[in-house]
């Protein structure tokens, strides 16, 4: 009667993970986290950056409210000026331009 509850007492204390074993699932599921979610989201972010900073007079671009435009001044305090009709030109925030379409030459100034 006695040697039954010493070997079931026995058995539970085998039974308990470690440390490391209990923290192991949680490491590697922050592990692929990273890897599936953080990491590509910031080269995105980081291709963004650059293509900003890379807009020129010129550019066809897209803006995050879905308008197509040409670049027709790219001011210092991160706004650009589009041309998106004849006579209408905008001012947006460079960081909402999407995409840029097509790389345009600036135009020659006569002086």
């Amino acid at each position: 009667m006695f040697s039954t509850a010493a070997y079931a007492q026995d058995a539970a204390v085998a039974a308990q993970p470690g440390l490391l074993e209990g923290f192991l699932p949680i490491i590697l599921i922050v592990f692929i986290f990273y890897f599936l979610v953080i990491r590509p989201q910031s080269k995105r972010m980081k291709q963004h950056r650059e293509m900003i900073a890379n807009v020129r007079r010129g550019d066809t671009v897209v803006t995050a409210g879905g308008i197509i435009g040409k670049v027709a001044k790219v001011k210092e305090d991160n706004e650009v000026e589009v041309d998106i009709a004849e006579g209408t030109r905008i001012r947006v925030v460079a960081s909402t331009i999407s995409e840029v379409r097509a790389k345009g030459e600036p135009a020659k100034t006569d002086s």
